[in-house]
């Protein structure tokens, strides 16, 4: 059964524009650079995803993934993430890949452990979909689709919950996984606050640590949200 992982990534240039207000233009695309870095050396080391995709037309993307001997599909016309899962979903369901797991580039807390966890529920080429929510049950953060095309995707406002019901439409009972790794994802200030203390018990494990701390971010973090805590 093969296995391959999706990851769409965004114009590194046009991304995070929630962090705008303590990170500028390169800095922004060197933060997200180091968490697509960090989510695409969870996936090569998790021993059961055979193969890598990324969504893209960005270069610096397409250059990262090939350090990875990830595949590169072209977006689609259409922009958006949906439009870009759907169409990786059908070009891996036509080239006879048995399973996907979407994964998106602003992870980089995601361990193999975790993706293994996922995957270890889908060791049979059975139609099926696994979720895993963002930590506030809003978003979703993974998703494993036994065919790629078995379900219409939701992403965007409230997607875990209508991806739950897209699953119900296809007639699929989906598995729903909380894993603290995977349930934080990067948009917001508050978001990389979080991100950061967390990252501080890995250290120099980690590209987005290493780049944030090059970059200063906990004393942008300070002078934004530091008298939230």
């Amino acid at each position: 059964m093969t296995t391959r992982a999706v990851l769409p990534i965004k114009d590194f240039a046009n991304a995070k524009q929630r962090l705008a207000s303590i990170l500028d233009v390169d800095e922004r695309a060197g933060l997200c650079r180091a968490m697509v870095e960090d989510v695409l050396l969870a996936v090569e080391a998790c021993p059961l995803i055979d193969d890598i995709a990324i969504v893209t037309n960005d270069e610096r993307a397409i250059e990262l993934g090939r350090q990875f001997h990830a595949e590169v599909i072209n977006e689609p016309p259409e922009k958006g993430l949906i439009p870009a899962v759907q169409h990786a979903a059908s070009t891996l369901a036509a080239a006879g890949v048995d399973r996907m797991i979407f994964l998106p580039g602003d992870v980089p807390l995601v361990t193999p452990d975790e993706l293994e966890a996922i995957l270890d529920g889908f060791a049979e080429p059975v139609k099926g979909i696994c979720l895993v929510p963002a930590s506030d049950l809003g978003g979703t953060n993974c998703l494993v689709a036994s065919p790629p095309d078995c379900v219409v995707f939701q992403f965007g406002i409230d997607s875990f919950r209508k991806h739950v019901a897209a699953a119900g439409a296809a007639g699929l009972s989906p598995v729903v996984l909380k894993l603290p790794g995977l349930g934080l994802d990067v948009d917001t200030p508050q978001d990389l606050h979080e991100l950061m203390t967390r990252l501080a018990f890995k250290g120099s494990e980690s590209h987005t640590y290493r780049y944030c701390m090059e970059i200063d971010v906990d004393a942008r973090l300070t002078s934004v949200i530091g008298g939230e805590d």
